[in-house]
Parts: C-alpha cells; structure tokens; sequence
C-alpha cells in the first residue's frame, strides 16, 4: 500500500533526525572517559537528554541508537 511506505518512510526520516541528532551528546560523553553502555546512559540521563521516544536511557537504548548509525 502506498500510504502505508510513505508512513514508514517519513517515520524512518524522523527517527534518523533524531539519532543523528543525539550522536554529537553521546560522543561528548564518550570523549569525556565515559565508556560502558550503561555509563553513557546514566551520564545522558544526568544530562537531561530523552530517547528519541522520550524516555529515560538504559543501556539497551545507547546500544541501539550506536547500532542504528554505524
């Protein structure tokens, strides 16, 4: 269906916005020593920074955002 591939695509856009936006956070976190999955998403939670769903990181969500833009 026609409606639904433009739905999909214009939400897979949005959702790679977002990631692409929250890399430069992650790195920043990174480059400050901070290396386990679970370090970045307590530091990021410390921060104030949501989940593209707005919700609070663990790390399966640092994991999948690392994953998605490799």
């Amino acid at each position: 269906d026609k409606s639904l591939r433009a739905a999909r695509e214009k939400a897979s856009a949005k959702a790679e916005r977002v990631r692409r936006d929250l890399l430069p956070e992650i790195y920043a976190v990174q480059a400050a020593g901070v290396t386990s999955l679970r370090a970045i998403a307590r530091a990021l939670n410390a921060r104030g920074v949501l989940t593209p769903r707005g919700r609070h990181w663990y790390a399966a969500s640092v994991r999948n955002v690392l994953q998605k833009t490799a």
